[in-house]
């Protein structure tokens, strides 16, 4: 199981602000899904947000725009998990990618029931994933 997971994303029109850029809401919902899936992946089932860290924004992301993020499970605890969030945005044209957007997010394995299960896995400090028994 990784603990990182890539997503890509193209901005139109109906995601964006009256400045014809990213709207933020849109910008957090598009990180928490990121976030939701590399959790979920390093538990090996359900997780729930328990906390949005510090989100910041750097650069605006223009319509038309590519938006790549990639999210990172940073620290394991007992129940819960720290995911990282980067956003790297690129024009179509090919252009260098810029960092937009980075922020955590605290994720927390839950049962069928919503309450906390512990997670079989620990993330060593080379960020590396190991199952234990």
């Amino acid at each position: 199981m990784g603990t990182e997971t890539r997503m890509v994303e193209m901005i139109f029109p109906d995601a964006a602000n009256h400045y014809g850029t990213l709207f933020g809401g849109n910008a957090l919902a598009l990180m928490a899904k990121a976030a939701f899936i590399a959790a979920t992946r390093h538990a090996g089932g359900s997780v729930v947000m328990a906390r949005s860290e510090r989100v910041d924004f750097t650069t605006p992301i223009r319509v038309g725009e590519i938006l790549n993020l990639t999210a990172r499970v940073i620290r394991t605890g007992r129940s819960a998990m720290t995911v990282e969030v980067l956003g790297l945005a690129q024009a179509t044209t090919g252009a260098a990618e810029r960092q937009a957007l980075s922020g955590r997010f605290e994720m927390v394995a839950v049962d069928a029931h919503g309450r906390p299960l512990p997670i079989a896995q620990n993330i060593t400090s080379e960020g590396l994933t190991h199952d234990h028994p």
